[in-house]
């Protein structure tokens, strides 16, 4: 079945047979009904489920469904995996510039995780004290796909950039004061890297950000 209409959503059941994972709820703008109803339909078909920008209402309805259901408070998403002991592919770096950015980063390590990837983190590594960053140097070094996340000036990833041979994903915040435009201007600093190396995901997408890093790492053999 392609995909089942409901009414107020077509849920598509098929993505997962094209692209090996299953169709992600995105729980902003949605009642919580809603998103119950697509959760149970998708749980029919597959053993994985997530909801991204998901309420604790969200959270304590699916987890009627599923007692599995985990909700991530850091990342406001809701995951679900009931497959067992799965396998997962080191290679994963996350890396927050600051704390407040870490919301983003977590985001980006709940999707990266469910999708079968071991995952580091780097917590309040910014430019501000490049000693902290230079210290963990080593360690950045052997992973094979690395997620900057930053806002304010966004300069981070360029930086990472200039010192691995790893391919960098930049995930702009919209942390910052009142120039930085809601996390536009740490945008634009990313697309502007001068390091090569480093692909840009939207403002505050750690989701696209650690599904993409999850199907490099696991395209990669050491």
């Amino acid at each position: 079945m392609p995909y089942q209409d409901l009414g107020f959503v077509k849920a598509d059941h098929h993505r997962e047979l094209r692209t090996g994972f299953p169709e992600v709820i995105f729980g902003q703008g949605k009642t919580t009904e809603q998103v119950v109803s697509i959760s149970n339909e998708i749980l029919k078909f597959s053993k994985r489920l997530m909801i991204t920008r998901a309420s604790d209402e969200m959270y304590f309805e699916v987890k009627k469904l599923c007692a599995l259901a985990q909700y991530h408070h850091d990342a406001k998403a809701i995951t679900v995996d009931i497959r067992g002991s799965v396998l997962k592919e080191k290679g994963v770096l996350i890396v927050s510039a600051g704390t407040s950015d870490l919301h983003v980063a977590k985001e980006a390590q709940a999707i990266a995780e469910l999708m079968d990837c071991q995952v580091k983190m780097l917590i309040d590594v910014g430019v501000a004290g490049l000693h902290r960053l230079l210290d963990n140097l080593g360690e950045i070094k052997k992973h094979k796909v690395i997620v900057a996340v930053a806002g304010m000036d966004g300069v981070l990833p360029a930086v990472i950039a200039g010192l691995v041979k790893a391919p960098v994903i930049a995930v702009p915040t919209s942390i910052g004061y009142g120039a930085s435009f809601e996390g536009i201007g740490p945008l634009l600093t990313m697309l502007n890297s001068c390091a090569p190396g480093v692909s840009v995901v939207n403002i505050d997408n750690g989701f696209g950000a650690g599904y993409l890093a999850a199907m490099i790492n696991k395209s990669m053999k050491d």
